[in-house]
């Protein structure tokens, strides 16, 4: 049997925690990334009682997987006469959440014929709960939060659009 020295246990122990300390992961730099808003079409809201024109805006479109799971999220801001019109394949329930997304939004869920049949109103930044459509739908979309009020947006009201 062999005897180990003192001495020799001490650089032992030095030489791993070196090697623990050398190997640890060091901080690197996170670059964020802005995302700039694209405008890819335009879209009008009207009233279901007059259908007067209450508002038109500036919007990005998602209509493939990355860019409906992506939506706003990441963004540090968007401006009162933009939003993001989601467009899917087929009127279903859908339901969104905030996870990422740092700017409080109003979520309007609209139906094949173009009328809106529920709207979430102020959704929390990077809250993760769910927030469903009422019934089935094949639009949805995100404006900044509070302006389905300021613009008296509700229920029966209707959109449509263009792209670009």
């Amino acid at each position: 049997m062999r005897k180990i020295s003192i001495v020799s246990l001490l650089l032992l122990s030095m030489f791993i925690t070196l090697a623990v300390i050398s190997c640890k992961d060091e901080p690197k730099a996170v670059k964020e990334v802005i995302v700039e808003f694209k405008k890819e079409g335009t879209l009008s809201l009207y009233k279901a009682a007059s259908d007067s024109q209450i508002k038109t805006i500036s919007i990005e479109i998602a209509d493939d997987d990355y860019q409906t799971q992506t939506g706003l999220m990441y963004r540090n801001s968007m401006e009162n006469n933009q939003g993001m019109l989601f467009i899917f394949p087929r009127e279903e329930f859908h339901s969104f959440y905030m996870k990422n997304t740092r700017i409080p939004l109003d979520i309007i869920f609209i139906d094949k014929d173009k009328t809106i049949i529920n709207i979430h109103k102020n959704a929390k930044p990077f809250d993760e709960s769910s927030l469903p459509s009422t019934a089935p739908a094949q639009y949805v979309l995100e404006i900044n939060g509070g302006l389905s009020d300021e613009w008296n947006l509700s229920t029966g009201d209707r959109i449509d659009f263009t792209r670009l």
